[in-house]
């Protein structure tokens, strides 16, 4: 026999459901009011700016349509900074990718001192970068500590930070051990989440490591791998202290990567409604990675 309750729901299904529905919206109005006013409305300010013009401190803002887009796709240095970026973003990501992956299944064996080494591995991801890049200008200066033990070793040094061939990696180096030690434990933490009777059946079927890590743990880390290499894209796309720190995006624009153009539109020649279009661009390829991964993640 059904109770009274489930009499009265029966008899009025809308009760109950906009009940819960007006206790949702009271707990989720704080949230959905900061994301508003943090991260809706600024992006909403972005892109009704980056169809102005002028500036702040001279003639005043005034509509300009799409003139700054079309600006963009014509200025020779805005696609310098986008090859900058993609060679950048690359570049970082690779590694980023393939050393935490190689440090986790290394991690994830009981090994004696596993808890010291996860701890020091992941040490350079809580370190300011400011005080990182501050460091690597000093390793990399012309007569710093890296280019006098290529000397010990009879090797010329090297103008790192003064060449357009040697500055971006120098940068990409700092960015990739920046990211290894969060990687790495996203890793671990989807190796621990691969039942370990896969591994017990693999042994049992004659299949050695590599055949495990092969046909066991890379597809149960997909899900994981396509996580870290988004997150990491993002990291490296909104990368600007190091650039800063370091070379400014120099020499000749050779690290000049899209952030910094931003920056230098918007703070150094005050073209905020140029910026802004740049910015909206970025922010484009970020929402554009967000959506391969939920995409992905879905079919999973």
């Amino acid at each position: 026999m059904p109770n009274a309750t489930t009499l009265m729901l029966k008899s009025n299904p809308t009760t109950w459901l906009d009940r819960d529905t007006v206790a949702a919206w009271i707990f989720l109005a704080p949230a959905l009011l900061l994301l508003g006013v943090f991260l809706l409305f600024p992006i909403l300010y972005l892109l009704g700016l980056s169809f102005t013009g002028g500036s702040f401190t001279t003639a005043g803002v005034r509509w300009i349509g799409l003139l700054n887009y079309r600006r963009l796709f014509v200025d020779p240095d805005f696609w310098h900074a986008i090859a900058n970026t993609l060679y950048f973003t690359v570049a970082t990501v690779i590694p980023s990718l393939i050393i935490p992956l190689i440090l986790a299944v290394f991690l994830n064996r009981a090994i004696a001192p596993r808890g010291l080494l996860r701890s020091a591995y992941f040490i350079p991801s809580i370190t300011s970068i400011v005080a990182v890049g501050l460091g690597f200008r000093w390793l990399f200066q012309d007569r710093g500590p890296i280019n006098q033990f290529l000397e010990l070793l009879g090797i010329d040094s090297i103008p790192w930070l003064s060449s357009t061939i040697w500055a971006m990696p120098v940068l990409i180096l700092l960015s990739t051990w920046k990211q290894i030690g969060f990687n790495m434990v996203v890793f671990l933490a989807g190796l621990q989440a691969i039942p370990q009777s896969r591994y017990e059946a693999a042994e049992l079927d004659g299949a050695n490591d590599w055949a495990q890590f092969w046909h066991i743990t890379l597809p149960g880390l997909r899900p994981t791998l396509i996580f870290a290499m988004v997150t990491t894209a993002i990291f490296t796309l909104r990368s600007f202290e190091q650039i800063y720190v370091i070379t400014g995006g120099g020499p000749l624009n050779s690290t000049n990567i899209l952030v910094y153009y931003i920056y230098e539109q918007a703070f150094a020649l005050f073209d905020f409604g140029y910026a802004a279009a740049a910015a909206t661009i970025l922010l484009a390829i970020a929402l554009l990675l967000v959506y391969l991964q939920l995409r992905t993640w879905k079919e999973e």
